[in-house]
C-alpha cells in the first residue's frame, strides 16, 4: 500500500468518525450513524472527483464504504464512553482535515498535469466539504462559520505539499510536511482561538 492510499483510508476513517460522533450527539439510530459517517467520510473526495471529472474514488474501491460502515458501528457502541464528544469531534476533524488537504492536493496535482492552482483548490475542497455536509445535516454550528482558522489551515497544508513536492522531494516527505502545517494551524486555532482578520464594516459613501 502506498503512502497516498494509506493516507486516503485514514482520512476517510477519521472523518467518518466525526460524522458518527455528530450522529451520537443527535441520538440517531444505527442507520443515521451509517449515513452521517458515510457522507462525512466520502463527501469531500466525491466533490473533488466530480470537479476533476475522474471516476469517483469509492465507486472504484468500495473499501472506502466498508471503512465508513465499520467506523459508524464502532462509534455507535462506544460513543457513550467519551465524556466530551464535541471536543473529540473537533480534534478528529482537525486530523481529517490535515490528511485530506494533502490527499486532495495530490490528486488535483496529478489529474491536472502539475497545476499548483488546481491542487490548492482540490486540497481545500476535499478537506472542508465533508465537514460542512456533516454540520449541515446534523444541524450543528458549521465549522466553516466558526471564527477560528479552518479553511486557511487546509489551504496552507495543500500549499506546503505542492511546494515540497515541486522541489523534487519524495511523496512521503511532502505529505508529512503538508499534514504537519495543516494540523498545527487548525490545532492552534482550537486551543488558542487563532483567527484571520475579519471584515470590518465601514459607512458607505453619501454620493
Amino acid at each position: 500500500m502506498n503512502w497516498l492510499l494509506a493516507l486516503d483510508y485514514a482520512g476517510v476513517a477519521v472523518f467518518a468518525a466525526t460524522g458518527a460522533l455528530a450522529a451520537s450527539r443527535k441520538q440517531l439510530d444505527v442507520i443515521g450513524f451509517l449515513f452521517l459517517a458515510s457522507v462525512t467520510g466520502i463527501g469531500g473526495g466525491t466533490f473533488r472527483d466530480l470537479v476533476l471529472d475522474v471516476p469517483v474514488f469509492w465507486t472504484v474501491d468500495p473499501a472506502y464504504l466498508l471503512i465508513c460502515a465499520a467506523v459508524a458501528v464502532l462509534v455507535f457502541f462506544t460513543a457513550h464512553l467519551v465524556e466530551s464528544r464535541y471536543r473529540l469531534l473537533l480534534w478528529l476533524d482537525c486530523i481529517g482535515l490535515a490528511a485530506f488537504c494533502v490527499m486532495g492536493a495530490a490528486k488535483g496535482f496529478e489529474a491536472s498535469g502539475g497545476s499548483a492552482v488546481i491542487a490548492l483548490v482540490t486540497g481545500m475542497l476535499t478537506a472542508a466539504f465533508g465537514g460542512i455536509l456533516r454540520d449541515l445535516l446534523a444541524n450543528e454550528p458549521s465549522v466553516l462559520m466558526r471564527p477560528e482558522i479552518y479553511v486557511t489551515a487546509a489551504l496552507a497544508g495543500a500549499a506546503t505539499y505542492v511546494a515540497v513536492i515541486s522541489l523534487g522531494s519524495p511523496v512521503a516527505i511532502a505529505a508529512l510536511a503538508g499534514i504537519a502545517v495543516a494540523f498545527l494551524l487548525r490545532g492552534g486555532a482550537i486551543l488558542r482561538g487563532w483567527t484571520m482578520p475579519g471584515y470590518k464594516p465601514r459607512p458607505g459613501r453619501k454620493y
